[in-house]
């Protein structure tokens, strides 16, 4: 045999002696089970954080396009045409995201919102994309 052949049995052997050396020095992950039903003590102190997180809640009656030409022509008591029909319910957007319907409602003189259906997440997240 010559020298060349006896040396590469040896670096063979040298790599994954190297090779065993460095996972010992790893460990395996671990991670926690997740629940869907409770949240954690962790993950209640998680969701405290964004509790007090503010968002802008705002209701959409309808809209509609027009030119500049036409919007420099309305004047007091001019009535501006929308996209909805009267009694349909309107949208409810929380940072500019629709998250519900609902109709309008008067409670102690004051205007408020009664909502009828609400957009699930995967809704949600499906008009995203």
């Amino acid at each position: 045999m010559s020298e060349t052949e006896q040396a590469a049995p040896e670096s063979g052997a040298a790599e994954k002696s190297a090779e065993a050396a460095a996972a010992k020095e790893f460990e395996a992950a671990s991670f926690e089970e997740l629940e869907a039903d409770a949240p954690t003590t962790g993950q209640a102190q998680r969701l405290d954080l964004i509790l007090d997180v503010p968002v802008s809640l705002s209701l959409e009656v309808g809209s509609t396009s027009m030119s500049v030409g036409e919007l420099l022509q309305l004047n007091q008591g001019s009535v501006v045409e929308l996209d909805r029909l009267a009694g349909e319910p309107l949208d409810v957007l929380v940072n500019g995201t629709l998250v519900a319907h609902g109709e309008i409602v008067v409670v102690n003189d004051k205007f408020g919102i009664r909502l009828t259906d609400v957009v699930s997440p995967a809704e949600r997240v499906r008009k995203l994309r």
